[in-house]
């Protein structure tokens, strides 16, 4: 079997072979690479246990930044280590959604314990032929940096909105800290590239400790399959934003295929944060919420992750838990006590105090509760160190004792306070939002919660029982596997048309990303544009104006000087017939353009046409009179009161609802409610409602710029002049009417002559009907003046001769 290995291509480039421990895991790992060109010898092993069918497997690298994988000092007095599966990670439970005859799972991560530097080696190879599982080893000091300093300073108070406004308050950020998180990212980077096999497995990235980590991958590989679950809350724009590194952050999640989250919240935070400060916005196509970055589509996943059914079952069939049971039934139910139980981590976000004062308060307002109730807190360590752990513990004890000293009595405390880890039949099971039946309450309001905990107690048992059978129906059939197969079918489909895209990387740093064009799409090269019109005859060119021949961030929109100088030259050109084709009125075109004389111009986007400067203006399609702009009018008029910077533009045709100037979420929002709503209101009217770059537009029914590239070839097959060239260029979605009619015409070989030189162009790197792209208006500028620099040569010739 010939394997390629992308890890090994780039120690070849640097001229760095690799090191014997990864020529070791190699030799060990099924559908390993070695370096390009190389017979790997591995299927040539009779030795080799490994079956040929797990070639046959998706294969799937789950990466997070601790291993399910627990690790012992041998203690029989030998030298070594001792591993077993840490049966309550979530990364192993995930398994059972997958299939073990379906994927095979390879687990990277680091491992709990401190390996030393000459073990490692060893432990590597235990780890991988024995579980799969392939170690990252970092040094005791730049873990400490990387995962108690940024993440658990900074990313982790941040993602729970602790502003970092002073150092006693989340922290101010330290760069050096940064460095060590992206440092530790690109580890693991390596450590992922010397088992992957990049053009068949996918990757499945866990947590805020690896945020960057997508963009390593992506930069290594273009073509990575990628998905992202964030296990923790992503905050709202106005808190994201404070952090000094927002951008790199959010373009390296974007160099994944697939994000997920486990609330509706946290998703449109994140994709409010893609707006505000990347200009990017999401849609949403038959139920699958996308943002569509560079060409590439990045999927949003909404998901909470659920509990291990199976695991949590078999714990209930123990002795060991009917024991636990019966304890806590002759300790609370027996003794006339009902138990309300909270499981929590012992961090400050998780809320404990506030919790433990809302009990507080529950038996100061219903002292008919005291020696009736009590509550069970399990305080799960926390994952953290430092000021504020230390603080929370303080406090929770002490709430506890005043509690328990002005309540209690001999037999009974109020509040039984567990802050040690216990066994997994101990536990009790918490869960996500997402059950419907809870009593819903804000956790900030002390008295509401002590309210919602005597709701709770006097609830009849037939209302509990049915709350209880609608949340185990949910939580049975969303179980972690539920998770993770859905998950994993969503990168599937995500991920389907990599090999269908042309691929490669720009940016330098965190900035980096990659362009995905269609193997048809690629950037209009000014070398071959300019070759193919200097050797034709008969030209057509179309142009779009606002955001192609002037940039849409321009506050006056009139052409400059420039711009003018460039179309008189492509029009003196007798081989040439050039249209501009723009939105705005025929009236204020006629003003632009007023000395243009031999330049065509289509205004309100088709509806009228004139072909030369003294000619009259043609109406393109047949409209009755405006009467529908009295019913349209007051709605778009109620939609520009209520969205601050939206305006109103009254064509002799259209109506155009401008959010350009508006908070772009907000704006895009109301643009959603107003389409709606004009369309409900215009039903019965000729005209149809568009949604455009920024805008809402309502305009009569058959207009658009295609048919004034219709037009233009018609005329010019009428007067013999059939075109053998022929350049569209525009950049938003009306434009894409004129790519489509140029782009028929060629196929059914209608007003175009045969193999004419055809460039049908879009502005920017994005899904279209034309095959060419360009990258903004400088370069679109850049290629105009080209043209009309060959035009100009071509017309002194001429002059001269």
């Amino acid at each position: 079997m010939v394997s390629r290995s992308y890890s090994n291509l780039l120690d070849l480039a640097s001229g760095e072979l690799p090191s014997p421990s990864f020529t070791r895991m190699t030799r060990q790992m099924p559908r390993i690479m070695t370096v390009a060109g190389i017979i790997s010898d591995l299927d040539d092993d009779p030795s080799d246990d490994l079956s040929s069918s797990s070639i046959q497997h998706d294969r799937l690298i789950i990466v997070a930044n601790q291993l399910p994988i627990k690790a012992h000092r041998k203690t029989d007095g030998s030298r070594g280590w001792t591993f077993s599966w840490d049966e309550n990670s979530l990364l192993l439970q995930l398994k059972d959604g997958l299939g073990d005859d379906e994927v095979d799972v390879i687990y990277v991560g680091c491992l709990k314990e401190e390996i030393h530097p000459n073990e490692q080696d060893e432990v590597s190879q235990t780890l991988l032929e024995t579980f799969k599982c392939v170690p990252t080893f970092l040094p005791p000091e730049l873990f400490t940096r990387f995962y108690h300093g940024f993440c658990k300073q900074h990313l982790w108070p941040l993602f729970h909105y602790m502003l970092p406004l002073s150092p006693d308050l989340g922290g101010r950020f330290n760069r050096s800290l940064w460095q060590a998180y992206v440092s530790v990212n690109k580890i693991f980077a390596d450590r992922i590239m010397e088992v992957i096999n990049p053009e068949d497995d996918f990757v499945w990235i866990h947590d805020y400790h690896l945020m960057v980590l997508p963009t390593f991958l992506r930069k290594r590989f273009n073509r990575v399959k990628l998905g992202f679950f964030l296990h923790s809350p992503f905050p709202s724009s106005e808190i994201y934003k404070t952090l000094p590194v927002r951008e790199e952050l959010l373009r390296a999640l974007l160099n994944s295929d697939l994000i997920g989250f486990h609330t509706f919240d946290y998703a449109r935070h994140f994709l409010s944060c893609c707006s505000r400060l990347l200009g990017i916005s999401y849609e949403s196509k038959r139920g699958y919420i996308s943002l569509e970055y560079y060409g590439r589509t990045v999927s949003i996943k909404i998901l909470p992750v659920g509990i291990h059914m199976r695991q949590l079952q078999s714990v209930l069939n123990l002795p060991e838990t009917e024991s636990k049971v019966s304890e806590l039934i002759n300790q609370f139910q027996d003794q006339g006590k009902t138990m309300l139980l909270g499981v929590d981590d012992l961090d400050i976000f998780k809320g404990i105090s506030l919790k433990l004062l809302a009990m507080e308060q529950l038996l100061i307002q219903h002292p008919e509760w005291q020696g009736k109730v009590v509550l069970v807190q399990i305080a799960n360590p926390a994952r953290g160190t430092g000021k504020d752990v230390k603080e929370v513990k303080a406090e929770t004890c002490s709430t506890v004792k005043r509690i328990n000293e002005t309540f209690g009595r001999p037999g009974y405390d109020p509040v039984i306070l567990i802050d040690e880890p216990l066994k997994f039949y101990e536990r009790f099971i918490g869960c996500s939002p997402s059950l419907s039946g809870a009593v819903r309450v804000n956790p900030w309001n002390i008295d509401a919660v002590a309210d919602a905990m005597d709701c709770a107690l006097e609830l009849s048992e037939p209302e509990k029982q049915m709350r209880h059978e609608k949340h185990y129906k949910y939580v049975s059939s969303h179980d972690v596997g539920y998770w993770a197969r859905s998950f994993f079918q969503d990168l599937e489909r995500t991920c389907k048309d990599h090999v269908r895209r042309r691929c490669w990387g720009i940016g330098f740093g965190l900035s980096f990303r990659v362009v995905a064009l269609d193997l048809n799409f690629r950037k209009l090269s000014m070398e071959h544009i300019v070759s193919a019109y200097k050797r034709t005859t008969t030209r057509a060119i179309l142009l779009d104006y606002d955001g192609t021949l002037m940039p849409q961030s321009s506050i006056d929109k009139s052409p400059t000087s420039e711009t003018i100088e460039m179309l008189n030259t492509l029009c003196r050109d007798k081989n040439n017939m050039v249209f501009v084709v723009s939105a705005k009125s025929r009236t204020t075109l006629g003003e632009w353009f007023a000395d243009c004389e031999k330049l065509g111009l289509a205004a309100e986007h088709g509806c009228f046409l004139r072909l030369k400067r003294d000619e009259e203006w043609e109406t393109c399609v047949q409209f009755e009179e405006c009467g529908w702009k009295q019913n349209a009018e007051p709605v778009m008029t109620l939609y520009t009161e209520t969205t601050d910077g939206s305006t109103i533009e009254d064509k002799e045709t259209a109506l155009v609802w401008s959010y350009e100037d508006a908070d772009p979420d907000f704006g895009s929002c109301q643009a959603k409610e107003l389409l709606d709503h004009l369309e409900s209101v215009l039903a019965n009217e000729p005209v149809t409602v568009k949604r455009g770059q920024s805008s809402v537009e309502v305009k009569p029914q058959g207009v658009s710029k295609g048919l004034v590239a219709k037009r233009l070839l018609t005329t010019m097959q009428e007067r013999g002049m059939s075109p053998d060239f022929v350049v569209c260029i525009g950049d938003d979605r009306s434009d894409e009417d004129m790519f489509e009619v140029i782009t028929s015409s060629v196929a059914s070989g209608e007003c175009i002559a045969p193999r004419a030189e055809v460039f049908a162009c879009t502005v920017g790197n994005k899904p279209s009907k034309a095959k060419y792209y360009l990258d903004d208006t400088v370069e679109i500028a850049r290629l105009m003046r080209g043209l009309a620099s060959v035009s100009e040569q071509s017309v002194n010739v001429l002059a001269f001769e």
